[in-house]
């Protein structure tokens, strides 16, 4: 699932390639995605020219001159920009075509990305207003998660994955974050110390960002090809479960906590005692 890193990817390679352009035309092949595309779309966007495009956790926001499409790419959901003229794949529902012969094109072939478009403030809009902080900026820091999670039972990696505390951080970079700061996925999240989320918001921002740097987890689409555009980077723990750990090199486990998969070293992230791990 595209998380932070790669939408933020995804933004940096096609923002230099439509700043500016005007849309001439928007053609949606299959509205059903998450929630129905709104034909206001199609007929609200022609003319106008695109004056930027801003990320806020997993969600791009496409500035025009008078609105913005508020874009999620789902599960398995691909922003390209691409020639206006190449033939569309089977699970090219959304595009874009702008004034210079390219197009934003959406693909999804599980259709759970959302194209919303608002004339309203977008940060305003019901799925942003309740967004945490952005892990890579001010605001999020270990005093900040220590706060949040006081009292609370949930396992740590779910409580780092719940958008309203951190805005972007899903599955794979939680796994990650939580290797380097050397916590089990299970811990409780209230049991935490001060001290353990201040190394819990570092690692964070450090996988969070080491992804970005790496091109996260993105290759360019192949010309005429079908094949997925997502691959594995040199992760420390998820996917890897039986496999060496990086570190110590004893077997990764994998679990499932919360219904979701699960990756760690029994060694280098201990399991929790069930007691406070103040000055930890």
């Amino acid at each position: 699932m595209p998380e932070l890193p790669e939408v933020e990817v995804i933004r940096q390679r096609i923002l230099p390639r439509v700043i500016g352009r005007s849309v001439v035309e928007v053609i949606v092949r299959n509205p059903n995605l998450r929630r129905p595309v709104s034909p206001k779309l199609a007929a609200g966007l022609p003319g106008q020219a695109l004056r930027d495009i801003a990320r806020r956790g997993k969600y791009m926001l496409l500035r025009f001159t008078s609105g913005t499409v508020i874009l999620h790419l789902g599960m398995t959901g691909f922003l390209q920009a691409v020639d206006a003229a190449r033939v569309p794949d089977r699970h090219d529902h959304v595009e874009l075509v702008f004034s210079h012969g390219l197009c934003l094109r959406l693909n999804d072939y599980r259709r759970f990305g959302l194209v919303i478009w608002t004339t309203d403030h977008p940060l305003r809009h019901p799925l942003l207003a309740g967004l945490g902080p952005e892990p890579l900026e001010q605001g999020f820091g270990g005093g900040y998660l220590y706060h949040r999670s006081r009292g609370r039972t949930a396992p740590i990696r779910q409580f780092i994955m719940d958008q309203r505390i951190v805005a972007g951080v899903g599955n794979i970079y939680a796994n990650e974050a939580l290797f380097l700061a050397r916590l089990h996925p299970a811990t409780p999240a209230g049991v935490v110390s001060r001290n353990r989320c201040g190394k819990l918001a570092k690692a964070v921002r450090s996988a969070l960002q080491n992804a970005i740097d790496h091109g996260a987890t993105i290759r360019e689409a192949i010309e005429g090809s079908d094949y997925h555009h997502y691959f594995p980077l040199q992760l420390m723990v998820y996917g890897r479960g039986g496999e060496p750990c990086r570190n110590c090199g004893s077997l990764l486990e994998a679990a499932r906590i919360s219904q979701r998969a699960t990756y760690f070293c029994h060694k280098c992230q201990r399991r929790p005692s069930g007691k406070s791990q103040e000055g930890a």
